[in-house]
């Protein structure tokens, strides 16, 4: 029997490698057809890659094509010429965590992370460059805004009222992809020719406003069962206490708001469903999933999600391969009856 789902994808930088392992172990699974996609930042980016590919079917050839796509596209993220020296790395250096501190202690971070408060990305003139838009361009954009396949939205913020824009199907370009990816710290905002305001519109990083949006998921046509793959830490158990600590905790909390307020918001509704208050012909009873790993995340920081290193990729990759193979060993038979995340516990 078929499970249909929908996907939630986070956004979090080089921390997507992780949502790669989860889509690649996904797609793995020939009786589980993904319906829809919404993503932000690197989520748009790994829900592309797999849009791409299963926009000829659910077959076992389009899956294949929609793995390889985000290999080529994590290659590029990381500059990888072979992925097998990720695998290596791995075995040698288990813990990720002298990554983080190696980066976040050295000169040049620090350098790099103070000119980011010192010094507007508007100041770099004609020598002002989006490293993501040569990958970016090079998508199969006929493919991703196809009507075939899974649905597909990608989140970003409009600066001009701070208000969440979901762009879907033919709005798709490099810009609106980009627009979802652009942290207004390092990169100049996307202008895009807006189809809902009539203007031209600046846009901003997805996750200030949605990151993943989940409500255009909640469409009729789409299953009841949402998953989503959390790379920001919902929880850490130790409190921050040096700068780079409280700055990395502030971001992570300020990237979940937006996640939490839903799914909050769908609690709410479900628990008027059962009390028989709503009928459910009237709002959708939706079953919520999640994977993460939230303890080889607390182990990483901003510092890792801006610097793509391939051995913390390949960790992530691996992580978050592990991390679906374990939600499926355990909840597989639980999609498309009954949810999986206990929100009134989360919200208690």
């Amino acid at each position: 029997m078929t499970k249909r789902i929908s996907l939630a994808l986070q956004g979090g930088g080089a921390h997507g490698a992780f949502t790669w392992g989860v889509l690649k172990r996904f797609l793995h699974e020939p009786d589980i057809e993904i319906a829809a996609i919404s993503g932000t930042s690197a989520g748009a980016l790994n829900g592309a890659a797999v849009k791409a590919g299963l926009a000829s079917g659910n077959g076992p050839e389009a899956r294949q094509e929609a793995i390889d796509n985000l290999e080529w596209l994590w290659r590029q993220i990381g500059a990888i010429t072979d992925l097998r020296l990720t695998n290596w790395m791995n075995t040698m250096f288990p813990d990720p965590t002298f990554v983080t501190r190696g980066i976040e202690s050295s000169v040049f971070f620090a350098m790099a992370d103070a000119a980011t408060r010192a010094f507007s990305p508007y100041c770099y003139g004609p020598f002002y460059d989006n490293p993501l838009r040569r990958i970016v361009e090079k998508f199969q954009f006929d493919r991703v805004c196809s009507e075939t396949g899974p649905a597909f939205f990608v989140n970003a913020t409009r600066v001009r009222n701070g208000r969440i824009r979901v762009f879907s199907r033919a709005e798709i370009s490099t810009d609106v992809i980009l627009a979802s990816a652009c942290l207004p710290t390092i990169f100049q905002a996307i202008e895009i020719e807006d189809g809902e305001t009539g203007e031209m519109e600046e846009f901003w990083d997805g996750g200030y406003t949605g990151n993943p949006a989940l409500f255009p998921l909640f469409s009729a046509a789409f299953p009841d069962d949402i998953v989503i793959v959390n790379i920001n830490p919902l929880e850490r158990k130790e409190l921050p206490r040096s700068p780079a600590e409280i700055q990395n905790r502030i971001n992570e909390i300020s990237f979940n708001s937006s996640l939490l307020r839903e799914l909050r918001a769908i609690s709410f509704v479900k628990r008027l469903i059962a009390e028989g208050r709503i009928d459910r012909s009237q709002m959708r009873d939706i079953n919520v999933h999640l994977v993460s790993d939230d303890d080889l995340m607390s182990h990483l920081s901003v510092a890792t999600k801006l610097v793509p290193m391939p051995y913390v990729i390949g960790r992530l990759r691996d992580a978050g391969e592990a991390a679906a193979d374990a939600f499926l060993d355990r909840h597989k038979a639980d999609l498309n009856v009954r949810a999986t995340v206990d929100l009134p516990k989360m919200f208690g």
